[in-house]
């Protein structure tokens, strides 16, 4: 008798433990300045789109180096649907689409304090990685504070030149038309 009551409260004790929030925020790093933007979108993201902008001056006989690259604009696709470019589409275009099942778990780069970020580097669940800018300044990693977490936004600050601050949205993704699957994209279907 005592056993059951030892078990049965147990389980209420399990059963009244607070649920693990399915959500985390990497706080945003940067200077901060500038118009605040947050990607939406319904689905998983699909692919990415990051540009940049390397000013390089080299002055050998003067012995003057100045590397100022930085993140000029970034774009995200959920499901079929591009989200507006936030910042601008100056400077060098770097793309990844992701795979089927395949998700951003890792986000991190450099930034400089004083005005932009200078290198972003999205990492996925499969290895991949896209990178853009030059890595210089300080760092930063941002990832999932729960196992099976995905990138689900990025937010920040923007001006007429480049990103100025940024930091990543964690969470589950509900899989059904999410829009990442090869099958959706051919119109085919498996069914016998």
């Amino acid at each position: 008798m005592f056993s059951i009551l030892v078990v049965t409260v147990f389980l209420a004790s399990c059963l009244a433990m607070p649920i693990k929030d399915p959500y985390s925020y990497s706080s945003a790093v940067g200077q901060g300045l500038g118009t605040p933007f947050a990607s939406y979108g319904e689905g998983r993201i699909t692919a990415v789109r990051v540009w940049e902008i390397n000013n390089n001056y080299y002055y050998y006989y003067y012995y003057y180096y100045n590397s100022n690259a930085y993140i000029s604009g970034f774009q995200l696709r959920y499901g079929y649907t591009w989200s507006p470019v936030f910042g601008r589409e100056g400077g060098e275009k770097q793309e990844m689409e992701l795979f089927n099942d395949e998700a951003i778990v890792e986000v991190s780069g450099k930034y400089n304090p004083a005005d932009y970020i200078c290198y972003l580097v999205l990492s996925t669940n499969m290895g991949r990685t896209l990178s853009a800018g030059l890595p210089n300044q300080v760092s930063f990693n941002f990832y999932p504070a729960n196992m099976g977490n995905e990138l689900r936004l990025l937010s920040g600050r923007f001006n007429g030149a480049g990103i100025t601050s940024i930091g990543a949205h964690w969470g589950l993704v509900n899989m059904e038309g999410a829009g990442n699957s090869t099958l959706e994209s051919t119109g085919n279907s498996t069914s016998s």
